[in-house]
């Protein structure tokens, strides 16, 4: 497996970052703190240099673990965190946090989380899918008015670029004045229901940060690994089922970046192997024509609730 850059390398926000990246979502404290400082810890090692987090992750423990085992950080690693999903507290259900006050409050606790003068990106977490209502019942902040708290933000320094997710095309056509680097979307092999806004990234030169890339336990977001086509496919060049969901990502969009997140080093490992896949012509085909379905019901207010 080649470590120097994992998938090879792209860029978000004018950082040079490996093609596979991590998420870390899921180094929370039902993780041992020992385990998550090792699994951080070989994630760098083994070549990556873009980590996805978020100061809501377990109410701050995420961000602090990564301090914990990263600081003093390197100097080409790129941690991107993301506001507006929910507060990093409070009562259940946790109220989406869309307000400018909220983001900047957001923001805040990264800072102070992650021992950081400055977040290189931050994604503006958007609600246009799905019910997009607050605690207090208002509709969703104006995306202007959001916008113009992360430019402010941007310019005071505490962060260093502006990304979007969960977002619709007009929205994402809306966002792009604001100087927009990267877009978080739920997509995969199976759930493509964003494709147009793929395409608007690769014109535009954004990063195109997918999660859920490998569907999800969420009902409307069905596994890769487990269809059939991927599995054969796995079988044929001694792959797990992952790896070729993974890999069919980075052949699909040279914008796209994975921030594939696992709580093991062994799953880890075969993540970040994905990137030395080759899959042939006739395999992305058949790849390409496998039925997408898109998520619905549900599943839909599941990964709401969740904070994605």
């Amino acid at each position: 497996m080649s470590t120097s850059h994992p998938g090879g390398t792209g860029t978000i926000g004018g950082h040079t970052v490996a093609r596979i990246g991590y998420g870390a979502m899921g180094l929370g404290h039902v993780l041992p703190q020992d385990d998550a400082t090792a699994v951080l810890r070989r994630a760098v090692e083994l070549g990556v240099n873009h980590i996805d987090t978020a100061s809501f992750y377990d109410d701050g423990v995420v961000n602090r673990r990564i301090r914990d085992a990263l600081a003093p950080y390197r100097d080409d690693l790129v941690i991107v965190s993301k506001v507006g999903a929910r507060p990093a507290s409070g009562p259940v259900p946790l109220a989406l946090a869309q307000h400018p006050a909220d983001l900047r409050a957001a923001v805040e606790l990264d800072l102070a989380g992650l021992g950081l003068e400055q977040i290189p990106i931050v994604n503006l977490r958007r609600a246009d899918i799905g019910p997009g209502l607050t605690a207090e019942g208002d509709q969703i902040v104006d995306l202007d008015d959001q916008l113009a708290e992360m430019i402010a933000l941007r310019d005071e320094g505490k962060i260093g670029a502006i990304g979007i997710s969960n977002v619709d095309l007009n929205t994402l056509r809306r966002a792009l004045p604001a100087g927009i680097v990267c877009v978080q979307n739920a997509y995969s092999l199976l759930n493509r229901s964003h494709e147009d806004e793929l395409t608007l990234c690769l014109e535009e030169g954004i990063a195109w940060v997918p999660f859920f890339p490998l569907g999800s336990a969420f009902p409307g977001f069905p596994k890769v690994a487990e269809h059939p086509v991927v599995q054969r496919i796995a079988a044929d060049i001694g792959a797990g089922g992952a790896q070729v969901g993974l890999a069919w990502l980075l052949a699909h969009a040279p914008n796209t970046l994975l921030i594939a997140g696992t709580t093991s080093i062994a799953h880890l490992e075969q993540n970040l192997a994905a990137g030395d896949l080759t899959l042939s012509e006739r395999q992305l085909a058949e790849l390409d024509s496998v039925d997408a379905k898109l998520p619905q019901g549900d599943g839909v207010q599941a990964f709401l609730d969740e904070g994605r």
